[in-house]
């Protein structure tokens, strides 16, 4: 008997963990039944993707996209909406699994929908942690969701956890490639331009999380996301620089075990874990052949030169709004990089500055969460104005 297909909703489609998820999605016919496509202002590619795939609904964030979306959908009798409510609601539709994959504190409140259905949530928006940890994971237990990782490092950390044995977890390891100033000095990543900065040498992603990772913030924030989803204290979480990113992550056991999740570096991987579990799919991801690798690096991160690790540590022992701070605050110096008003080196040097301008903060429902996002946000922006003076 065959299986009815698995009722899916794709939030964030357009993005580069969506069009992955879209084109898993397409390559399987039959298997899943999409209910909802969710973008941010790329009409025109969401109409396509609504399409091939037999979307029930398709939404972008941007009410200004509405008409371009609404024209693309003429005929094929897919409802259209626009506009940060109709997110929410195609998030709040019943689906047996859902996407969670935009970017940045936009996210939450989809993913927290999402996750109030009480269905199964594959995570890909680490913010929705990051900032509003306590929040989502108490949203989860009181729902009976169940949030899967897509992360390479978390999902690869969930393969190798063992649920009988998670008291005999000694620590984890997050691995990290070392991005493209790996080897470089401090006066070279003084000079970086943002073309440099995004040519990230394994992995192929968006510009705000290729500067992430050029800056190592993406391995701290992370580590804060692996800290809520583990339930592991920060002591607890490693991370190491592995230039070939072919081991994603590894559980120590307090026996002396090690266990390592393996794959090569395509995103298409883990979206298919999660999106087959708990079963697996096929994917045309190519095989890892450790035979031709030969070899596998493995360094400690020198968090003098990425000081972005270390604040990220900081924040998630300092707990309460401090993670929420630490992300806000590194969007707005990103977003100031890329637009040449800032230095690749005062990325981390403005988050530092917000962290210790606000202080301490609760962070305990969304409400919270969303002031202290645009308080550190409001003092973000003004260091990198004054910065660019």
């Amino acid at each position: 008997m065959t299986p009815a297909p698995r009722s899916v909703t794709v939030l964030g489609s357009t993005g580069s963990v969506g069009t992955q998820t879209v084109e898993l999605l397409a390559g399987q016919p039959g298997r899943f039944q999409v209910r909802a496509l969710v973008a941010g202002r790329n009409a025109r590619l969401l109409a396509e993707q609504a399409i091939t795939l037999g979307a029930e609904c398709a939404v972008v964030a941007d009410p200004a996209s509405y008409a371009q979306l609404r024209q693309a959908l003429a005929g094929s009798g897919i409802n259209a909406g626009a506009g940060p409510e109709a997110v929410v609601e195609a998030a709040s539709m019943p689906a047996d699994w859902t996407m969670a994959a935009i970017t940045g504190a936009a996210g939450l409140a989809a993913t927290l929908a999402a996750i109030r259905r009480g269905a199964v949530v594959a995570l890909a928006n680490k913010e929705a942690l990051v900032c509003a940890g306590e929040v989502m994971l108490r949203a989860v237990r009181e729902a009976g969701a169940t949030l899967l990782p897509v992360d390479s490092e978390h999902n690869a950390i969930f393969q190798a956890l063992e649920d009988a044995n998670r008291a005999a977890v000694e620590k984890i390891v997050l691995t990290a490639s070392g991005g493209p100033f790996r080897t470089a000095t401090h006066d070279e990543m003084a000079r970086a331009t943002p073309d440099v900065a995004r040519k990230h040498p394994v992995w192929s992603m968006g510009a705000k999380i290729s500067i992430d990772s050029a800056t190592l913030m993406n391995k701290g924030l992370e580590l804060i996301e692996a800290a809520r989803l583990f339930t592991l204290e920060e002591p607890q979480i490693d991370v190491l620089v592995h230039p070939q990113s072919v081991i994603h992550g590894l559980v120590f056991y307090r026996d002396g075990s090690v266990l390592a999740q393996l794959g090569t570096p395509d995103m298409r991987i883990p979206i298919a874990h999660t999106l087959a579990w708990p079963d697996r799919m096929a994917t045309p991801s190519p095989r890892l052949d450790l035979a031709s690798l030969a070899r596998l690096d493995f360094m400690t991160p020198d968090t003098d030169r990425f000081p972005a690790l270390r604040l990220a540590r900081d924040a998630l022992r300092a707990g309460g709004g401090a993670p929420a701070i630490l992300n806000a605050a590194n969007e707005i110096a990103v977003e100031a990089f890329m637009q040449r008003r800032i230095g690749f080196l005062d990325i981390a040097g403005t988050v530092a500055e917000v962290l210790d301008a606000m202080g301490p903060h609760p962070a305990g429902t969304l409400g919270e969460v969303v002031q202290l996002d645009a308080a550190a946000r409001d003092i973000a922006e003004r260091l990198t104005a004054a910065r660019a003076a």
